[in-house]
């Protein structure tokens, strides 16, 4: 029994308990052990090797860890949940991380996406754009045909990107929408994220050896896919390629593309076509804007977990269907019955 003491709490020995010194008493030394606060109230436990540190002062339990803070490494397939950023009006919009979707190139609970084309960092986070073209008075009035102009919402109604046709005057105004052009697509910092190169093609079905494409670039430079139209006489048929020229999703549009008072809805399909995954809708825009002017509005939506690169691709195809389906020439509408 000698050399260790009776810790408080502990009864002495006697008869039914175990001898000093046995299993169930403190090592010696003293208990508690060094390190550690005495216990009463307000007793806290000091921390312990590979655990967290406590909450800071003032900040109530629990407080979530993150990578790193103090060597703690959080559980394999843990995800932190995201944290809201407000956005306020005129600042530009940033990405957020979503749970779960760390195949997207989010790097554990960072709000950082990795391996996204630079500019490209929202479209990770939504299911759906708005495009808004801009209302030219010269061209409404004289017939003279402008750069048309567009502007890239979410569904709250703020602005992600602008778009600007790059052609000439002589372009524009003999080729009408058949014209080849470049877009440029900017963020809200003035930065081309997106490039659009449309060649010159001819529009008729009768003519299948030479159909319409765009070409998509991201950043401009680095080409991510491209849209190639396939020949039909009825409706409208596309591929949508990815930069190897795989074919990711298709898109079917109706035998009939005059908007009379109504959508006129593209359909975007699986790879085999057999299920609906988006649409591309040409939404009516009023009778007068729609008799006198070619600004068009469009609604795209596409799966949330859809590649990023797939989605610019997808904006590619809206604009090569604005121009081939919907731009006047010289006041005149282009809709019509199929493909003829």
């Amino acid at each position: 029994m000698s050399g260790y003491p009776s810790a408080p709490g502990y009864p002495s020995g006697g008869p039914g308990y175990p001898p000093m010194g046995g299993p169930g008493y403190p090592p010696p030394g003293g208990y508690p052990p060094p390190g550690y606060p005495p216990g009463g109230p307000g007793f806290a436990m000091g921390p312990v090797h590979g655990y967290p540190p406590g909450p800071p002062q003032g900040y109530p339990y629990p407080v979530p860890m993150q990578p790193g803070d103090d060597g703690f490494e959080p559980p394999s397939g843990y995800a932190y949940p995201p944290i809201p950023v407000p956005i306020q009006p005129g600042q530009p919009i940033v990405s957020q991380p979503q749970p779960g979707q760390g195949h997207q190139g989010y790097a554990g609970g960072h709000s950082i996406p990795i391996n996204v084309p630079p500019g490209l960092e929202y479209l990770t986070t939504v299911d759906q754009l708005f495009v808004k073209q801009k209302v030219e008075l010269l061209e409404a009035f004289l017939g003279c045909e402008t750069k048309n102009k567009y502007k890239i919402k979410n569904s709250q109604g703020q602005i992600i990107y602008t778009a600007k046709e790059d052609t000439d005057c002589c372009t524009r105004n003999c080729c009408g929408p058949l014209r080849p052009f470049d877009l440029i697509i900017k963020d809200s910092q003035e930065r081309e994220v997106i490039h659009l190169s449309r060649p010159f093609a001819c529009g008729s079905c009768l003519c299948p050896c030479l159909l319409q494409s765009i070409e998509v670039e991201a950043p401009p430079g680095t080409p991510v896919g491209r849209v190639v139209q396939d020949w039909s006489m009825c409706t409208p048929q596309f591929r949508i390629l990815d930069a190897s020229g795989e074919t990711v999703l298709r898109i079917e549009g109706p035998l009939c593309t005059f908007s009379l008072c109504g959508s006129v809805e593209f359909q975007i399909l699986s790879k085999d076509g057999s299920t609906q995954v988006g649409k591309i809708s040409k939404q009516w825009s009023g009778l007068l804007r729609e008799a006198f002017t070619d600004a068009d509005n469009f609604g795209l939506s596409f799966p949330i977990d859809l590649d990023v690169r797939m989605k610019a691709v997808m904006l590619g195809a809206l604009f090569l269907i604005d121009f081939m389906f919907f731009e006047k020439s010289n006041n005149q509408e282009s809709d019509g019955i199929g493909m003829l």
